[in-house]
């Protein structure tokens, strides 16, 4: 099911926010190159509101803020820089209760219109009781259509669970409480688009979209519920600032790039499958309504 892009990307005059995110700490294994941003950020210098500053406001104390969805507004923020590969990630409590025909997102986008690249997390509202699907997405040079959903194992209302994207030259990989639930690989060389020349920046929005979001468009939203309160807190970007040094790029040294890290380990590769065994609802590569033909990306191996 195609997103709404012109939703998620809405823009309007808004104020900025004085109030700080910390970043948690990076996996010391990493050993970033001085080029690569990893610094702790206050939101007013690296985060900027997009969409509707008074449906979002600080809460916990100032180590959280709250994105509301009422019958007058969604919102939104995104990240003031854009970065060319690295890892983002942040922790999400999502709505509770009777949340249908609501989109929590986050993502990386280059804002490039019709030429975008798009890296896609889509937590899609449920009726009480029913599992959250999660949708991810991939779009290179304009192309997206790549769906894939998964039921989330848990209840993501409870509590922060932290997703995660993680982009190199040679694979994209999409993270749940560090379990990998989507693996995008470079298949330029047989002629599949491949995010790899646009930065991107890191967005997060609450919006509605109850004719495609829940069972297809079946489960309208209830506004009788509304407000519906989305949380986000503990952001992490490590990456290359674009702009920034050219060469940290096409750093081989930067820890994303190394081997280590162009396919799952073991323990990735047995949950990654048992994810696609019991929580995979709907998968692109497998809908032959849409690709009678499977395209050549679905025949790659993990």
């Amino acid at each position: 099911m195609a997103t709404s892009p012109s939703l998620k990307m809405k823009n309007v005059g808004v104020s900025f926010f004085f109030f700080f995110f910390f970043f948690h700490g990076l996996l010391l294994s990493h050993s970033p190159s001085s080029s690569v941003s990893a610094r702790p950020a206050s939101f007013q210098q690296d985060f900027r509101v997009t969409w509707a500053d008074s449906h979002i406001k600080f809460v916990e104390g100032g180590q959280a803020v709250q994105l509301g969805l009422d019958r007058n507004s969604g919102c939104g923020f995104t990240s003031k820089y854009k970065y060319m590969y690295g890892r983002v990630s942040m922790r999400i409590k999502l709505i509770t209760g009777d949340s249908a025909g609501t989109v929590t997102a986050f993502y990386m986008n280059s804002d490039t219109d019709s030429i975008r690249d798009e890296l896609d997390f889509e937590f899609l509202g449920n009726r009480s009781g029913q599992p959250y699907t999660v949708q991810t997405n991939v779009y290179a040079r304009g192309k997206g259509d790549r769906e894939q959903r998964v039921n989330l194992w848990f209840d993501p209302s409870l509590d922060y669970h932290t997703y995660a994207i993680r982009w190199s030259h040679r694979q994209v990989v999409f993270y749940v409480d560090e379990v990998p639930i989507r693996v995008y690989k470079n298949n330029e060389a047989r002629g599949v688009p491949y995010p790899k020349s646009q930065p991107m920046g890191v967005y997060s929005t609450l919006w509605e979209a109850d004719n495609w979001a829940t069972r297809g468009g079946l489960e309208k939203i209830d506004w009788n519920k509304a407000p519906f309160y989305a949380y986000y807190r503990d952001f992490d970007i490590e990456g290359c600032p674009v702009p920034g040094p050219a060469a940290c790029v096409s750093n081989p040294g930067n820890w994303w790039e190394r081997d280590s890290y162009q396919q799952l380990n073991p323990t990735e590769a047995a949950r990654y499958n048992w994810v696609r065994r019991n929580h995979m609802i709907y998968d692109y590569c497998a809908d032959k309504s849409r690709y009678p033909v499977a395209p050549p990306e679905c025949t790659t191996n993990v």
